[in-house]
């Protein structure tokens, strides 16, 4: 049977993991979301999510911004893996392509240092 204490410590530990979760979740929707898209370590551009577009990436990617979330529509690499990647909209996922190099990340404003780079 459980004493007072455990119940106190147990309801202290769902708190501090409530507020955990609470701090990471509204820390992310803060601010206008961008993809940052890098090749092999140099930054290539960044790109709002509010707004539709194809980026082709070389002549190796093409991304597609669509309603808030960017997928990698098209690779030349063998193995396919960033294709079949699920869309990416949310702060801290990314999109990447080993073979090519190619790194997509989604970042909000004020987290982007590529903000003056956008192509």
């Amino acid at each position: 049977m459980m004493r007072k204490n455990d119940l106190i410590l147990a309801a202290a530990v769902i708190l501090a993991a409530c507020a955990i979760f609470a701090f990471q979740y509204f820390s992310r929707r803060g601010g206008e979301q961008y993809v940052e898209i890098t090749v092999d370590g140099e930054p290539y551009g960044t790109f709002s999510l509010n707004e539709d577009r194809t980026v082709r990436i070389n002549e190796t990617n093409r991304l597609v911004i669509s309603g808030g979330s960017a997928v990698m529509e098209w690779a030349d690499c063998p193995d396919q893996i960033c294709v079949d990647h699920r869309p990416v909209s949310s702060g801290g996922e990314s999109i990447i392509c080993l073979p090519n190099k190619v790194v997509v990340s989604v970042v909000s404003s004020k987290e982007s240092s590529l903000d003056g780079i956008a192509q």
